[in-house]
């Protein structure tokens, strides 16, 4: 019965050997990535054992490529680019133009085409956000001059992809002669202006007004449809209308998605969509790998690997250096950028659709990112210690250094939805020092734009609540909405200071028991506080003010 459904069966499996090796990875301090790829290998055609269908997987990737580049347009932002220009523009484009010179010359020594050469060299030049992001926000330095700078640097990497999105089929088309290339490349680059200049004119106001209207209706499923279906609609309508890739069509959907009110909502509401076909991403193109390169070709994926972690890393090192920043910052940048990923799989798979690349081309990039991506954790421990030793004098800016809030007697308050904002403004209104931990870099810098204290980083991770003065706290208010993920901050919070009190908020009864157990003070429900309330409202006399509740209020009906 199965054979009748190929889509289901490679998805269930691959999902299912993704979340078993992703959490395997997890637990030995690699990055998930590699977890997935292997997934992926385990059910590819090179293997033993099922072999998911190569078609459907190609599908799946397909749709993982459209909310991956919907994601990176919906994060873009030219202010956080414009903040280290200075830096990350000309460092980005010097180590890439490096990078693809390197890999070219691997190229061109096995013997493959110009064009199959310069190819591959681009695919080794650009590092993965993901990784990248990972990487920083473990070692809390996400937050730090050298954190602004590798995403600035990644920002100027991820715009040079898309133009090579638009190029590369361009190049290989069958036109013949330099004069016919050229005459279509001018008409792809007319109707990809077409394109943006429809999106700019029309989409920049239709996508945010029909947000709003969405939003208005109340739906919350609706909302995070209406959020799917633009950016799937824009990228397929692109494609047909235009004839540009799906890629960049989801590129620009969620660039301008992010010019609405609601652009914080659409990318919460959208994550886990987004999560999940990142993940069957990852597993197909880990079904594309031949691992018989590592035996075929051992001095190939050696060259490779070290073109990929050394030559990067000494190239941006040495950049960062010569434009005179610190020893410690240009370490943490270069770490950050020895690696590659996903944005490499969209060239590789997007060269073997074209027939630029050879297979082992394409073997040897997917071997080298999963050497790289499980090197790299190692790096950065190494980088990251030399980063917090460092003394020199070069290595004493401020702002090389992770946010920490160095007060005392304050509250913290973990998240900031509805619950975190409305408990954080309070306290700020009555004059309580408060520190707010949240995950989303827009938000931090707003508060900290309002003069108020923020620590980026997820409130499981020591390091961040250290930032956050737990020792000196004398509250911690757990204001998220997922109980697994409160649970596990609460767990966090009473190890690393069983006397700091914690408000944790709940759902129900089932919530304050495991919340309780895991050592909450007290759980708050917000059903039985508005119960209490609306009760207290009634039962109290107009006239008097007398309250004439019972000493002590009914215990909630059990569910």
């Amino acid at each position: 019965m199965l054979d009748h459904a190929p889509l289901l069966t490679t998805m269930a499996v691959g999902l299912v050997m993704a979340f078993i090796l992703g959490f395997i990875a997890q637990r030995l301090r690699l990055s998930p990535v590699v977890g997935y790829l292997a997934a992926g290998l385990l059910i590819g055609p090179y293997t033993p054992g099922f072999v998911g269908d190569t078609d459907v997987a190609y599908e799946l990737a397909e749709i993982g490529v459209i909310l991956l580049m919907f994601g990176v347009g919906l994060h873009f932002s030219f202010k956080d680019l414009l903040a280290v220009r200075k830096v990350a523009l000309p460092g980005a484009v010097v180590q890439m133009a490096a990078a693809t010179a390197l890999g070219t010359g691997v190229g061109l020594w096995l013997d493959w085409s110009l064009g199959a050469s310069m190819l591959f060299g681009l695919a080794l030049s650009v590092a993965s956000t993901v990784v990248m992001l990972r990487a920083l926000e473990d070692k809390q330095l996400l937050d730090t001059r050298a954190g602004h700078i590798a995403v600035g640097w990644l920002i100027v990497e991820d715009l040079a992809m898309v133009v090579a999105l638009v190029i590369i089929p361009v190049l290989a088309t069958d036109a013949s002669g330099p004069g016919a290339i050229a005459g279509e490349l001018v008409w792809t680059l007319v109707r990809v202006a077409i394109f943006v200049a429809l999106m700019l004119i029309v989409g920049k106001r239709v996508i945010p007004w029909l947000l709003a209207r969405v939003a208005d209706s109340g739906s919350r499923e609706l909302f995070t449809l209406s959020v799917i279906a633009i950016a799937m609609g824009v990228a397929v309508g692109a494609a047909w209308l235009f004839d540009v890739s799906f890629a960049l069509g989801a590129f620009f959907a969620g660039m301008i998605m992010r010019e609405s009110e609601l652009s914080h909502r659409a990318a919460e509401d959208s994550l886990p969509l987004r999560d999940a076909f990142s993940v069957l991403f990852f597993v197909s193109v880990g079904m594309l790998v031949d691992w018989h390169i590592a035996v075929e070709a051992p001095l190939a994926l050696l060259v490779t690997f070290l073109v990929i972690v050394v030559g990067k890393f000494a190239v941006a090192y040495a950049l960062v250096r010569v434009l005179r920043y610190s020893k410690r910052m240009s370490l943490v940048v270069a770490a950050s950028l020895a690696q590659i990923g996903e944005f490499s799989f969209i060239l590789v798979t997007l060269g073997g659709e074209y027939e630029i690349l050879p297979e082992a081309a394409q073997d040897l990039v997917l071997g080298g990112a999963i050497l790289s991506i499980v090197v790299n954790p190692l790096l950065f421990a190494w980088v990251s210690r030399l980063y917090r030793d460092g003394n020199e004098p070069d290595d004493a800016d401020p702002a090389d250094e992770p946010r920490s809030y160095t007060g005392s007697e304050h509250v913290i308050v973990v998240g900031f939805g509805r619950v975190g904002t409305r408990s954080a403004t309070a306290l700020w209104q009555a004059g309580v020092p408060t520190v707010v931990v949240v995950d989303d870099e827009n938000t931090v810098k707003a508060l900290r734009e309002d003069g108020q204290e923020a620590i980026l980083g997820n409130a499981v991770r020591s390091k961040v609540l250290r930032a956050a003065g737990l020792k000196s706290a004398t509250t911690v208010l757990v204001a998220i909405h997922d109980t697994l993920t409160a649970g596990a901050i609460v767990s966090k919070i009473k190890k690393l200071d069983p006397s700091v009190r914690v408000l944790a908020r709940g759902q129900g009864d089932t919530d304050i028991e495991y919340l309780e157990a895991l050592g909450a003070d007290r759980v708050l429900v917000g059903a039985y506080e508005v119960a209490d309330l609306m009760a207290t409202d009634v039962l109290t006399d107009p006239d008097t003010d007398e309250d004439t509740l019972p000493s002590t209020p009914p215990s909630p009906p059990p569910h």
